[in-house]
């Protein structure tokens, strides 16, 4: 991967290279095998048009190249969601915010991105479209993470700067942190979801993959409309902490070996960093027993579609919707209450501290093939999926803000560290992942 959005700003400002020059690499990446099916559709043409505008190339994204995930409206184009069943739907009327926010801060649109059906699963396969290969590993095939999946590997790959897509149980951070690249949920009020195809209004947030944490900064700071405070205070300065219920089980010796290793870095650096239990966690289990927000919304949307075309629908993105058709209201109401219960208990138990570290992903990228459509597979896939949503989809029912970052050693597949917190602690959660980045690059 080559230097970062905000470095290659820095390049074209000292005449080292052009916007002209960088959007030519973004398309050569976006043409290469590397992309092979990140992409559903490409504007080519359009991202030539917007970085060689004088006025592009002077606002914050100078006409670089930036991958939309397909379930953004954008005008002139349908939106999809990598699906069958939208796939004869008009073109949109007009951007939506997210996209008329990064339009407006010079972006140059390279494509729209591939992505989980209707971006129900953390694996990434789309068997419509294909199923875009991680960045990583040149020798095995291995899932990109989802439901972003395109346009993790449009960021890793080189053919996008900033990645757009949306998160509702890890869906940038998970393909972010398979495919060794930085991933940013914000607090989901902070951008709007107008113009989105929906998976659940309640926990649905749209944020974007970057190849670096101040690129993560600049992205937020564009799609929230709002500057991030930058402080200059050392990591020591935190107070730092991680849970171990839960997050920290059943981890890849991979997966272990990079999160303590980075651990011991910081700390050798001053990390204040404390253990703690928060048994909250596993209160998350009976509080979805039913299927949680996901199921219910997502049925409530899909329910007249799957009465006219479910058998264009991928079998398993089905069986996850029809989970919401027994939720009755009594229940949906429960959950809502529930909800707010734990988050306040959660949020007490992290008072003090500054940012929690964990791993993102307890597992590395598994190969594609053992997750292949088909039944004889099914089981597998639904617990790789579990797996992969297992630690992110905390910070969603919290309602808060995490940021991945790679933290692996040269030469070992992709392991993410999850910098996270609650609701609208975002300016600390990116200044702690800035001290962290500083120090992991240098090591």
């Amino acid at each position: 991967m080559t230097q970062d959005l905000c470095g290659t700003r820095r390049a074209i400002g000292e005449g080292s290279t052009t916007a002209m020059e960088q959007i030519e690499e973004s398309i050569a990446a976006a043409q290469s095998a590397a992309c092979a099916a990140a992409f559903l559709s490409t504007t080519f043409d359009e991202a030539r048009a917007a970085a060689a505008n004088p006025t592009a190339q002077r606002a914050p994204l100078a006409g670089l190249g930036v991958s939309i995930k397909d379930l953004f409206d954008v005008a002139g184009q349908p939106s999809r969601a990598a699906s069958q069943v939208l796939a004869d739907t008009a073109p949109a009327a007009c951007d939506c915010v997210a996209v008329a926010r990064l339009r407006a801060a010079g972006a140059a649109f390279v494509g729209r991105t591939n992505m989980s059906e209707f971006a129900f699963s953390a694996v990434g396969i789309n068997p419509h479209y294909g199923t875009p290969v991680n960045a990583c590993d040149p020798e095995i095939a291995r899932i990109p993470g989802g439901s972003s999946s395109g346009a993790a590997v449009s960021v890793a790959a080189g053919a996008a700067f900033i990645g757009l897509g949306s998160d509702t149980g890890g869906s940038i951070r998970t393909p972010a942190a398979l495919n060794g690249i930085v991933g940013f949920k914000s607090t989901a009020r902070l951008v709007p979801l107008d113009g989105t195809v929906p998976l659940s209004p309640t926990l649905d947030t749209v944020c974007a993959m970057t190849r670096s944490v101040p690129d993560a900064i600049l992205a937020h700071e564009i799609l929230s409309g709002r500057v991030v405070p930058h402080s200059a205070a050392p990591l020591a300065a935190y107070r730092l902490a991680v849970p171990q219920t839960l997050m920290l089980d059943g981890l890849d010796l991979g997966v272990a070996r990079a999160f303590e290793d980075t651990l011991d870095t910081l700390r050798r650096a001053g990390a204040r960093i404390e253990s703690i239990a928060l048994p909250e966690i596993r209160d998350l289990g009976s509080l979805q027993s039913t299927g949680g927000f996901a199921a219910a919304e997502s049925y409530a949307w899909h329910r007249e579609w799957l009465e006219r075309r479910e058998a264009d629908y991928d079998p398993r993105v089905v069986a996850r919707i029809r989970r919401g058709a027994s939720i009755t209201a009594e229940n949906y109401i429960e959950l809502v209450h529930a909800r707010r219960g734990w988050i306040t208990a959660v949020e007490m138990a992290l008072q003090g501290f500054d940012a929690m570290l964990s791993p993102t992903v307890p597992i590395v990228a598994p190969p594609i093939e053992d997750l292949l459509p088909g039944a004889e597979r099914d089981e597998q896939f639904f617990r790789i999926n579990a797996l992969l949503v297992r630690n992110t989809s905390v910070v969603n029912m919290l309602d808060g803000c995490a940021l991945t970052l790679p933290c692996q050693a040269p030469g070992e597949l992709p392991a993410g560290l999850m910098v996270w917190h609650g609701t609208l602690r975002d300016d600390k959660v990116l200044n702690v992942a800035l001290r962290v980045e500083e120090l992991l690059v240098c090591r």
